[in-house]
């Protein structure tokens, strides 16, 4: 049996959970998130409780085991808490700034880029104030964007697009990374001649 496919969900107070039709769906208030479960995999719920199950053991079964019983954990955890992303902008002129719903960025082209709010995704940018919060210590920020979301995937795929807008080139560690992100710093070539 896997480890992670074998352990029993609980689900907290005032979190609905259904399966049929090989569809779990995960309900909290207006929140909802639903998953179709592929065939060899079967979930039962009883008690409060959620039990991811296999058919056989194939190898194919025993991966999806594990990776279903962390996707419905990832939904209820979705509708409870919600997920955030936090993307770190910095360089020279680099800002942020939200149009009605949507993110428009500075990034130091010719031109803004905007990227659309979609559905259940939603975007912040911090205040100073929200950034001490996160202790971010002396990672020289220009601006801090927030992506937030039920969705796990859907927040993760999200702030990676905009993350890909301007990787961080890792000589200035001008770009934008996300909170924690660890960048390698290259020495520039002068500095390198200067320590010959």
């Amino acid at each position: 049996m896997s480890r992670v496919g074998k352990t029993i969900i609980k689900i907290p107070a005032g979190v609905q959970v259904t399966y049929a039709d090989r569809v779990v769906t995960v309900t909290k208030g207006n929140n909802t998130l639903s998953r179709e479960i592929r065939t060899p995999i079967d979930v039962e719920i009883q008690n409060d409780e959620i039990k991811v199950t296999r058919g056989n053991d194939v190898n194919l079964s025993r991966s999806l085991h594990g990776l279903y019983n962390r996707l419905i954990q990832n939904m209820i955890t979705g509708v409870t808490e919600g997920y955030s992303k936090y993307l770190i902008l910095n360089g020279v002129g680099y800002k942020a700034a939200l149009k009605g719903e949507d993110l428009v960025l500075n990034l130091g082209y010719s031109h803004p880029i905007e990227v659309k709010c979609e559905p259940g995704i939603k975007f912040k940018i911090l205040t100073p104030a929200e950034i001490n919060e996160l202790n971010l210590g002396k990672e020289g920020i220009g601006a801090v964007v927030a992506v937030s979301g039920i969705d796990k995937e859907k927040v993760g795929l999200i702030a990676g697009n905009i993350r890909d807008l301007r990787p961080v080139e890792p000589y200035h560690m001008y770009g934008i990374r996300y909170r924690g992100e660890r960048v390698r710093r290259k020495e520039s070539k002068s500095g390198a001649k200067g320590a010959k």
